[in-house]
């Protein structure tokens, strides 16, 4: 009821009984200019354009002397010369606590079929981050549900890392195991670009009850405009920074920044930027360092919002700009790989090209000392892949690659495994596993043959 309350309150507050209204004066392409607004419009304002009896909603992309350019959030078919256009002002977003458990799409409106009530305080889609000197550090540990990230790619509290994969690697996948077992007090998740059946099976199969019980999917459809497009990860940080703010541990999950920055593209070649970065403008770069910087730790009093950024790379090309852009902004890169997935390991995480910077804090000595040894018996193998198969190796002309023979196909298990009971469990797992190797080490009989122990 109190919900309810709240969201009328706000509805009245941000009723306009005037409106300023201008005219239409050219439709050029995708762009149509308007006349009598430039006086009092600002840049990112929406706008309303009335055709008939038919509403087209817009965004503010230009102001040139008497004249406002309006990027329409629907083809512009059907409109013409002296159409109205109201001046609605800048967009912003009033999350509520009652949005837990509901699917919504970038401006806030309900896509489940239920109503949606607002929160008491509108939020701006694009907040600043917290001040980076008034920032807490990293926090602790989180456990995940999957042994590989409770131990040899730790993701702590307030943590950004980027997941790095083609497409149908199980991306998705993993996100939504990420929705379903990491700890968090709040899960936000923001689809992007998605095709409109998959947005159900997501969140009908994928994340499930469970999943679902804890979050807010935000979700525009590959459909929708670019606009909507680019405003939608950034109405999901808005919703997250409405918890962070309550002092609760947020999960911030988007699905995918190279859609996201897609969308920036074509909203900027309409204004006139002219493309650099392989036809991406060069503003893209700062929208996406922006977005990452609202996650993070908050400020003390604060909760944080510990983030997971996907990015669909192709050939896993992890030079491409959107790509580069991002590694170089977050604590961390996890890389899924083609070929691990082709041959049925999930997640298909390429051990060797992911990082967390959140080690070595993030884990004690010993535990960075068994993370190491882990690293240099997969690195021993994988460089000596071709060699095994092709069957050249011969066992005893090299003490670790031998190790690594024989461990290997455990460890490749390993970083498919569940880790229903956290990070303590999981490293005993891992260290029981290389003691294994250790102890079946082949030794030289007294005939100068190699025995087993």
């Amino acid at each position: 009821m109190e919900d309810d309350i709240s969201g009328l309150r706000t509805r009245i507050s941000q009723m306009q009984p005037v409106r300023a209204v201008g005219r239409v004066q050219a439709v050029d392409g995708t762009t149509i200019w308007v006349r009598g607004l430039a006086q009092t419009a600002a840049i990112g304002d929406r706008l309303r354009l009335l055709h008939g009896h038919n509403v087209l909603g817009g965004e503010v992309l230009r102001i040139k002397d008497d004249l406002v350019a309006m990027l329409p959030d629907e083809v512009a078919e059907g409109v013409s010369r002296g159409d109205r256009v109201a001046l609605l002002g800048a967009p912003t977003l009033a999350p509520c606590d009652s949005w837990v458990g509901r699917v919504i799409d970038a401006y806030g409106r309900p896509l489940d079929g239920a109503p949606l009530a607002p929160g008491d305080k509108g939020r701006p889609f694009r907040a600043s981050p917290p001040p980076a000197a008034s920032r807490r550090r990293l926090g602790g540990r989180l456990g995940t549900g999957l042994a590989v990230f409770d131990t040899l790619l730790p993701i702590v509290q307030g943590q950004r890392i980027g997941l790095f994969a083609g497409s149908g690697v199980g991306k998705s996948r993993l996100l939504a195991q990420f929705a379903r077992g990491m700890e968090a007090d709040i899960v936000v998740l923001a689809l992007v670009g998605e095709r409109g059946r998959e947005v159900l099976d997501f969140v009908t199969q994928v994340l499930g009850p469970e999943g679902m019980a804890r979050s807010v999917v935000v979700a525009a459809t590959s459909d929708r405009s670019p606009l909507e497009r680019r405003r939608c990860p950034l109405a999901a940080m808005t919703i997250a920074e409405h918890f962070r703010d309550q002092g609760k541990h947020v999960l911030y999950l988007a699905d995918s920044i190279t859609r996201f920055a897609e969308a920036h593209r074509e909203v900027a070649i309409a204004s006139g930027e002219l493309p650099a970065l392989r036809g991406h403008p060069p503003s893209v770069a700062h929208q996406i360092m922006r977005l990452a910087e609202r996650a993070g730790p908050g400020m003390q009093g604060a909760g944080d919002i510990t983030a997971v950024f996907s990015v669909l790379v192709a050939g896993s090309d992890m030079e491409e700009p959107i790509a580069d852009i991002l590694r170089g902004v977050l604590d961390g890169h996890v890389v899924l790989d083609r070929q691990i997935a082709e041959r049925g390991r999930f997640p298909a995480i390429d051990l060797l090209r992911s990082v967390s910077r959140s080690l070595p804090d993030a884990a004690s000595d010993e535990e960075n000392e068994l993370i190491a040894g882990v690293r240099m018996l997969m690195g021993a193998y994988a460089r000596s892949e071709t060699m095994i198969r092709a069957g050249l190796y011969k066992e005893g002309e090299d003490p670790l690659l031998d190790q690594a023979v024989r461990v290997w196909s455990e460890l490749d298990g390993f970083l498919a495994d569940a880790s229903p009971n956290g990070p303590a469990e999981a490293f005993q797992k891992l260290a029981l596993l290389l003691r294994r190797s250790h102890n079946t080490a082949p030794r030289k009989s007294r005939s100068g043959l190699t025995a087993s122990r």
